[in-house]
């Protein structure tokens, strides 16, 4: 009993704090979904299925959802292109300079979104660093204007701001292999590619996936880099619902949005727990 009263002091505060300022506000956007908007921007607090129902109907936000969805799944593919390979290196590979090398890999997570963000605006400018170079290079006679402002910028640099949290996981995957098992391999006559795809592949599959989650999710409820980077072309989700909680001031339908990228996201959250899950089992 004394040690279940402990507990209980000790996560009392946290199971609070979550229940305050996770799960109320949560349900409080669920209850503005299902409320509409009246004359002079007045909330009629009627239980109604209109938001939902004009969400889907209406073709621009089913685009630009579809178009979200796209812009995620191209970030998080190129930052496992990129970051298997680099926490291949830093786990097999980096010898005495490990520490360094892992440092470098977070080192871009203590610099400010904003930085970051602004740096690749400033590379893909018409008179910026890309097409200086291109100019000078006598590569082009006159600056490129479709590297700012659209879909590929914004893929690039949410590529560049969400690969650490693809090495993160990967690597802790990959340092789990026992090097045993890779010993086992060669002196079974495993080639280093028949080691890669047989051995290290499918046992760091667990951290593979969560790292492609975190890219896929980060990037789909991601709004400053379209805003800085994209142009017409290039508006997510994120920033719809933005948009319908501040300058349109129709709460009740930008509810009703966040509750359906929330569906979406806790669904795509079990579908990959689920894959991890049977992954491990065989």
């Amino acid at each position: 009993m004394r040690n279940r009263l402990n507990n209980a002091i000790v996560t009392l505060p946290s199971i609070a704090w979550i229940a305050c300022f996770l799960f109320a506000p949560y349900c409080l956007l669920f209850c503005y979904s299902f409320w509409t908007l009246g004359p002079f921007q007045q909330l009629i607090h009627q239980w109604s299925l209109s938001n939902y129902l004009h969400l889907l109907a209406t073709p621009l936000y089913v685009t630009v959802i579809v178009r979200s969805l796209r812009i995620a799944a191209c970030v998080a593919l190129l930052s496992l292109l990129l970051g298997y390979p680099l926490s291949l290196l830093l786990v097999f590979h980096s010898g005495r300079y490990k520490r360094f090398l892992y440092q470098a890999v977070i080192l871009p997570l203590w610099v400010s979104y904003l930085v970051r963000a602004y740096a690749w605006k400033v590379i893909f400018g018409h008179e910026g660093v890309l097409n200086t170079l291109l100019l000078w290079g006598h590569v082009i006679h006159q600056p490129l204007g479709f590297l700012l402002y659209s879909p590929s910028a914004v893929i690039v640099t949410l590529t560049h701001i969400y690969t650490p949290f693809v090495v993160l996981p990967v690597v802790a995957a990959l340092e789990k292999i026992q090097p045993e098992l890779l010993e086992a391999s060669r002196d079974l006559g495993a080639s280093s590619w028949q080691t890669f795809l047989r051995v290290i592949l499918p046992l760091s599959m667990p951290g593979v996936l969560s790292g492609a989650t975190f890219a896929f999710l980060l990037s789909f409820g991601d709004f400053l880099a379209p805003l800085l980077l994209g142009g017409p072309s290039s508006v997510m989700i994120a920033n719809i619902v933005a948009n319908l909680f501040g300058a349109d001031y129709n709460w009740p339908l930008g509810a009703a949005v966040a509750v359906f990228i929330l569906v979406l996201v806790v669904g795509l959250l079990y579908a990959t727990e689920a894959l991890e899950r049977r992954w491990r089992t065989t």
